[in-house]
């Protein structure tokens, strides 16, 4: 992360020194793998009318809802995932929680690009949610299983809009939509598009984001067992330097 430096921000996204910190919100984020000779990530790009990140290439993602904590769903996330979430958490936080929060990388990401990330199921799935029963009505069920989670940041205290962001990663062969057809994206990414990691590293990213980008290509070094086993740097700003440690 370090190496990278912070993300520039407006005057608008600094706290004044005068109030107190701002508690940083649940959230989490996908990136999905095309697999080839060389791999490629969606990415897509903020509206300049967006207060956190204006501008910027980000992956899928967004806040944890409830409704994603509360959801039924047949598979669980892989033992060691759930073990780094683990780590660093508080003892209250439930494991419906952890395991929310990849539900929740899963909603949003089926959200902004109109992607529907999941394995076909016969089993008949339900929500009063209309998000995810708009997903179930797919025949698909989230692929947790699958999910490996590879990073965790938290926004420095000095912005005024602050997230707790667990990065998750998937492969393709979950995409059960045309990778390519996205018209039903919400329109809160624009110019969503499949990039190699040569060609993301290029645009105008959040400094957190090159470094997952980093991380990424590192774990695919890797075969898919070793993957899941792999630690997930942790970053935060104490005192308003960055640190990084191992989940």
């Amino acid at each position: 992360m370090s190496k990278y430096g912070n993300t520039p921000v407006g005057p608008g996204e600094y706290r004044e020194e005068s109030t107190k910190a701002v508690r940083p919100r649940e959230a989490a984020t996908l990136i999905v793998v095309r697999q080839a000779k060389q791999p490629k990530i969606l990415m897509g790009k903020r509206a300049a009318t967006h207060k956190f990140m204006p501008n910027k290439f980000v992956f899928p993602g967004g806040r944890l809802d409830l409704i994603d904590q509360r959801l039924q769903v047949p598979k669980n996330l892989s033992a060691p995932v759930m073990k780094r979430l683990r780590k660093e958490t508080r003892k209250t936080v439930s494991d419906n929680k952890l395991r929310g929060l990849a539900l929740a990388a899963i909603r949003e990401t089926y959200e902004e690009t109109g992607l529907i990330i999941g394995r076909p199921t016969k089993k008949s799935l339900s929500t009063g949610d209309k998000v995810w029963q708009s997903y179930f009505d797919h025949g698909v069920e989230p692929p947790l299983d699958q999910m490996d989670f590879i990073a965790r940041a938290v926004t420095p205290t000095y912005r005024t809009r602050r997230f707790d962001t667990r990065f998750f990663m998937v492969y393709d062969e979950f995409i059960h939509t045309d990778p390519e057809e996205m018209a039903k994206a919400s329109g809160e990414l624009l110019d969503l598009h499949w990039l190699t990691l040569g060609d993301a590293r290029k645009l105008d990213l959040p400094a957190i984001t090159r470094s997952v980008i980093d991380m990424v290509e590192e774990r695919m070094q890797h075969d898919r067992k070793e993957q899941m086993k792999k630690p997930a740097p942790y970053v935060r700003f104490i005192n308003g330097k960055p640190l990084t440690t191992e989940l």
